[in-house]
Order: C-alpha cells, then sequence, then structure tokens
C-alpha cells in the first residue's frame, strides 16, 4: 500500500484548546457526556465545507477539527486502489506542544464492536455458533436482571442491538477520572447492567446498548476457550497484517505505541489527560486500539470479503432501521451501521470514549475513511446545547466531505 505524504502538523490551536486555566462545566454536560457515550449516535451533516478530493482539501478538513477547540485530528482516507492518504492537525501534547504523531495510535471506542461481531461471525461459520439460537444455550445463567428472559434472546439480536438488554455503561462513564485505574470483568459490568429491568422484550426493537457486546465477548471465550483479545488477534489482526490494532490485555493502562494524547474534562471542570486509563469496563464494545489507517484497512478488508463468506457477509449488512432522527434511513447490521452519504450508502462504526472520538465509513466504491479527535465535544465546549450538539456532529460531517464528490452531491 503506498501513503501520500501529509502537511505535517499544525502547532497551534485556538484557545479552546489550551491546557491552562480553569474550565467551568454544568452538571448537564457530564449526563449529556454519559447518554451520549452509550447511544453513540452517528448523524448528518450540520457545518459543510468543501469536498476533500485532494491531500490539500483534506488537510483542510482536519485543520477545521482543531480550529474547532479540538486538541488533535488525525485522519487517513484509502483510495479505493489501496493508497492511503494521511493527515494531522493540532499538538499531540497540550503541555509541550509536541506534534500528532502520523497515523499515531487511538482508542476507537465502539468501532470495536465490529471487531467482536467480526470473530463471532466467523464462529457461526465454522458451526460453532447459530445466530438464531438462544443465548442461554451457549452461557447458562450468565444473562439474568429483572424481567430478563434469557431463553429468548439470541445471538442475532445481540449484535444487532435488539435484545432489549440494559445499558450499564452510563452508570459507569459519567466520572471516567474516578474509574481510569480500576479494572472491572466483564461479569462485573453485567451485574451492573442486571440492576436494571429489560428495556423491552427481546426482538421488539432497536436500541443500542453496549451490555450485549460483553456478553458476546464471553460467548467467544466461551466457545474457543481463549481470551478474546487473542481470538481478536489470531482471526483478524495477524491475518490482514495490522501492526497497531489490539484489544488491551487484563490489566493494561498504557497506549502500546506513538500517539496523541486524549484529553476529558474532569468533575471539576479542568481538561486532563486521559490517554492512560483502564478501558475493561467497555472491553468487547468499546476498548480496541488501532490508528486511522489500520482501521480502514479493516473495514475495507471485511467489506470485500476477506474475513467473511458471502452469505455471511449477507446476514451482516442486513440492517434494521435505528430510528435516528440526525440520520434518516440509517440501518444497523451486525455490528455495523450504516450511512447515508450524499453520494449513497456507506458501512462503518462510530466510536466515542473518553478522550477520543472516532468516526469510520467505506463507500460503495472501496474508498474508506477514518478521522479521529482526541477529545469529546463537551470536553473542549461549554456552551449552549445547540452548540455543542454542532461541535459532536461537525466530526460525522467529515465523512461525507472526505468520500463524496461535489458533482454527487443534491
Amino acid at each position: 500500500m503506498s501513503r501520500t505524504s501529509d502537511n505535517g502538523a499544525r502547532g497551534e490551536n485556538s484557545a479552546q484548546a489550551s491546557p491552562t486555566g480553569r474550565r467551568p462545566r454544568r452538571t448537564l454536560a457530564i449526563g449529556l457526556a454519559a447518554a451520549l457515550i452509550v447511544a453513540l449516535a452517528a448523524a448528518g451533516a450540520v457545518w459543510k465545507v468543501t469536498a476533500a478530493t485532494t491531500d490539500d482539501d483534506l488537510q483542510s478538513l482536519v485543520d477545521g477539527l482543531v480550529d474547532g477547540g479540538y486538541p488533535a485530528a488525525v485522519a487517513t482516507r484509502t483510495d479505493a486502489d489501496g493508497t492511503a492518504h494521511e493527515v494531522r492537525a493540532g499538538v499531540g501534547d497540550l503541555a509541550s506542544r509536541v506534534p500528532v504523531p502520523a497515523d499515531g495510535e487511538v482508542r476507537i471506542g465502539s468501532a470495536s464492536k465490529t471487531f467482536t461481531a467480526a470473530v463471532v461471525l466467523q464462529l457461526v461459520e465454522e458451526g460453532s455458533v447459530d445466530l438464531d439460537t438462544p443465548i442461554d444455550h451457549y452461557l447458562p445463567g450468565v444473562v439474568t436482571g429483572p424481567s430478563v428472559e434469557p431463553s429468548a434472546i439470541t445471538v442475532r439480536q445481540l449484535l444487532q442491538h435488539t435484545s432489549g438488554l440494559p445499558e450499564y455503561a452510563d452508570l459507569i462513564a459519567a466520572d471516567a477520572f474516578a474509574v481510569r485505574n480500576t479494572y472491572r470483568s466483564p461479569r462485573s459490568m453485567l451485574d451492573i447492567a442486571a440492576q436494571r429491568p429489560v428495556s423491552f422484550a427481546a426482538g421488539e426493537r432497536y436500541e443500542y446498548s453496549n451490555t450485549g457486546y460483553l456478553v458476546l465477548g464471553l460467548l467467544v471465550e466461551a466457545i474457543s476457550e481463549r481470551p478474546l483479545f487473542e481470538q481478536i488477534d489470531t482471526r483478524i489482526v495477524a491475518p490482514l497484517g495490522l501492526e497497531h490494532t489490539y484489544l488491551p490485555t487484563q490489566g493494561e493502562r498504557e497506549i502500546r505505541d506513538s500517539h496523541p494524547k486524549g484529553y476529558h474534562v474532569d468533575t471539576g471542570g479542568d481538561l486532563r489527560d486521559i490517554s492512560q486509563a483502564d478501558p475493561s469496563w467497555t472491553w468487547a464494545a468499546g476498548a480496541m486500539v488501532s490508528t486511522p489507517s489500520e482501521l480502514n484497512g479493516f473495514m475495507r478488508a471485511l467489506l470485500n470479503g476477506e474475513l467473511l463468506g458471502q452469505a455471511t457477509m449477507k446476514q451482516m449488512l442486513t440492517g434494521v432501521p435505528t430510528g435516528e432522527e440526525l440520520l434518516p434511513g440509517s440501518q444497523y447490521g451486525l455490528g455495523i451501521e450504516s450511512t447515508e452519504l450524499s453520494c449513497g450508502t456507506a458501512w462503518g462504526h462510530s466510536g466515542d470514549i473518553p478522550g477520543f472520538q472516532t468516526r469510520n465509513a467505506v463507500a460503495a466504491d472501496g474508498t474508506a475513511f477514518t478521522v479521529t479527535v482526541t477529545a469529546l465535544p463537551w470536553a473542549i465546549f461549554d456552551g449552549p446545547d445547540d452548540e455543542l450538539l454542532k461541535r459532536y456532529l461537525v466530526v460525522i460531517d467529515t465523512i461525507d466531505t472526505a468520500l463524496c464528490d461535489p458533482a454527487s452531491r443534491p
């Protein structure tokens, strides 16, 4: 795979990204943070810029994100022929002002779900798992809680967020710094989720839930009799030659290789480095690390049929409507979600985790784009809710800008 050179890292950010001083934060912002971490909602365009048809356009795209207040932005567009265009802006460390590393490692949040789903679907192809068999058949007694009927929840429903299992992440993520050094087992997270009743009867409708993906991680380990991180590495990472993509092992807190620091706001209102953290609380649902170019590589390989057979891919890309008001037509398949761009349907998966926000998609022609900014919007902006939402959506808007030619726009 050939790569074009980027334009380097911008050395200065806007005043909003200054690490000095104290930013007051409303309680609402913390609540919104937890809600959006749970929702991980993709949405449509809010701020429009010129389509990124050249490397200079791509550079302008990430420069604009930094100008909007994000400490750093890293992005890669991989063309249909495999050529990768890598760009970066901002600084990798707000204190030292060091440049952003090219194609650095980042925490990809819920984009991890597509890896977990791919492993489950490989087990389906091998005959070890059946999509429409109740999870209780494979993990008896694991899925519990008020009004939960594990015998009615299938593997497919867990993959597609139609199981009705209640969310747990908002009970953990509201104060990310309080839990950053705490190891939490998947079973302990399920115990937290089990404190709540089910959201609806299994199969009734779609509702995003990280809880189901913890169960799927346990399913992989039960069937393979090996740890999930090893299964992801053996089945996906190694065959694709991905050198900077991994699920952290138990107790691992450091990002292994060159990376921009990720920043988050604490309950006192200070913007702090949260790069070093134990992501065990999100595990199979969102703990993975990758780079923009490698996430593109994985998504392209998946959609090209390199990891799963044609019949399985057809099922993976058969979605249910998400009902997202901000993204009409969006559907969620089996661990992958569709986005309706101005040039057609693209598939990918968003990912939010304290310190990093990632968006990626692959267009119908095989062109892929991944962008990561090194903070969530409420960490760098304390203003009206509509403006806060714009800072969330502008990152999503870069997908259409990067993948769609101006001639394709309505």
